[in-house]
């Protein structure tokens, strides 16, 4: 397992800078879309983004925020967890969450919670690894 550090970066301009990692994600996520949604994210004030990094090399990522749900009471809501292609299967989706996670228990957090899209199986399986379940349906409806 490589020995990673962490980094919140605490701006949507330092976010920015990793949108390929995001776009390996979201692959149509283009950088005036991003730029846009991330500085709206950050602006809410709770929203931050975690780096893993291997060196000096920037391998993965996961947004978070904390809130609070009646059902839930506090929470952390990890999104957009990603591993570069090149450096996937070797436990750093593992400890960014991981990391993530210990900093919500330091914030009193209930509970960890995240979506991942019906079609991601393979997102699924790492997760039911985590110790996440399923619980519920996620609903949308397109208001523009």
């Amino acid at each position: 397992m490589p020995q990673l550090s962490f980094k919140i970066l605490e701006s949507a301009d330092d976010a920015l800078q990793h949108l390929e990692l995001l776009q390996q994600l979201s692959p149509k996520l283009t950088r005036e879309t991003a730029h846009e949604r991330l500085t709206e994210m950050y602006a809410m004030g709770n929203y931050k983004l975690m780096t893993a990094w291997l060196n000096n090399t920037c391998i993965g990522l996961c947004g978070f925020w904390v809130a609070t749900k009646l059902y839930s009471g506090k929470y952390v809501e990890l999104d957009n967890v990603v591993v570069h292609k090149d450096y996937r299967n070797q436990q750093i989706g593992e400890q960014l969450c991981s990391y993530v996670i210990e900093i919500a228990k330091t914030q009193d957090c209930q509970m960890a919670m995240l979506d991942a899209y019906l079609e991601n199986n393979a997102g699924h399986r790492f997760y039911h690894r985590l110790g996440f379940y399923p619980r519920g349906f996620h609903f949308l409806k397109r208001l523009k």
